[in-house]
């Protein structure tokens, strides 16, 4: 992924004020619809289910971290390892999350460690118990929220689209080390499927 990452700045596909979203999906576990399931009433054997988080980059939509876990969980625990991974790759100047990441700490460490320079991620009312919030940065979102760039969110979810229309929701994998595995080798086969694209887009350009 890093020379992946090193050859589209290089290209100049990736500049140095790179916006980007934080989200996490869910995979199936076999390759039976869970509309099929719900239909048979079957949907009880199968409660747990494989859960990707990715960091993805707006302008291109490059997958530049993951994180895999099984679901149904909270999405938080996986925002500070995938953003640190993800800047790693990625010079993140914005980024966006929903409220699930909802935290003082997340802001902070973002902010203040890993030099993004802007976080936008929506109050959770259930962190805020009823009250204001009264830490920097949550009281930041809190008193003007920018909804507008907030909306740019949506490039997460294209994210998803793609890389299901094209690798399929399902894994093949049985045991958890082995999905963790093939999920490492999807998001591989999504950034590596993209930049051909790219490359040819950019080529017309100039």
């Amino acid at each position: 992924m890093e020379v992946l990452f090193r050859i589209a700045r290089r290209r100049g596909l990736i500049d140095n004020r790179a916006e980007a979203s934080i989200d996490a999906t869910g995979l199936e576990s076999h390759h039976v619809s869970r509309h099929f399931l719900a239909r048979a009433g079957r949907t009880k054997c199968y409660r747990r289910y494989p859960k990707l988080t990715m960091v993805c980059h707006h302008a291109s939509y490059l997958i530049a971290a993951l994180r895999t876990r099984y679901g149904p969980s909270h999405d938080a625990p996986d925002f500070l390892p995938a953003i640190r991974q993800a800047v790693a790759h990625l010079p993140i100047h914005r980024l966006l999350g929903d409220g699930g990441y909802d935290a003082e700490e997340h802001h902070r460490v973002c902010r203040e460690e890993l030099g993004i320079g802007s976080t936008i991620i929506p109050i959770n009312p259930r962190r805020s118990k009823g009250g204001r919030p009264q830490t920097r940065y949550r009281k930041q979102m809190d008193r003007c929220f920018p909804k507008r760039l907030y909306g740019r969110r949506w490039h997460v979810e294209s994210t998803f689209s793609q890389h299901k229309r094209k690798l399929g929701a399902a894994l093949r994998s049985r045991s958890d080390q082995s999905r963790e595995i093939e999920c490492m080798f999807r998001v591989l086969a999504h950034d590596l499927m993209i930049l051909p694209r790219l490359f040819w887009v950019f080529y017309k350009a100039i």
